[in-house]
């Protein structure tokens, strides 16, 4: 039997295994609720779909601004827990200096 990485699973399959990741229920309340606890599987499957803008995790084969939603959201989700660095934050307020002529 060989095991297929989640990047590879099926869009509607990650949701689901991800609403039963405890490490993903912390996530999922951090930015909910912040009971400072993992939030339900229930809970964290509803996050999943708000976060998407979907009904059901079907959709996610179909509705490709839900899918791409669904990406950054797994992408948030792997900054928060260490699994990829967090991506730099730029201030676009800072003004750029000219560099003088000699």
């Amino acid at each position: 039997m060989t095991h297929t990485p989640f990047h590879n699973l099926p869009l509607p399959q990650q949701a689901g295994i991800l609403a039963n990741d405890m490490q993903f229920r912390k996530f999922a309340d951090s930015r909910t609720t912040r009971t400072g606890t993992a939030a339900s599987i229930g809970a964290a499957a509803e996050f999943i779909r708000l976060n998407c803008g979907i009904n059901s995790r079907a959709a996610l084969l179909t509705n490709q601004p839900a899918a791409a939603r669904f990406a950054a959201l797994c992408t948030e989700f792997d900054e928060w827990s260490g699994r990829i660095a967090a991506r730099p934050h730029t201030n676009q307020s800072t003004p750029h200096t000219k560099q003088k002529a000699p």
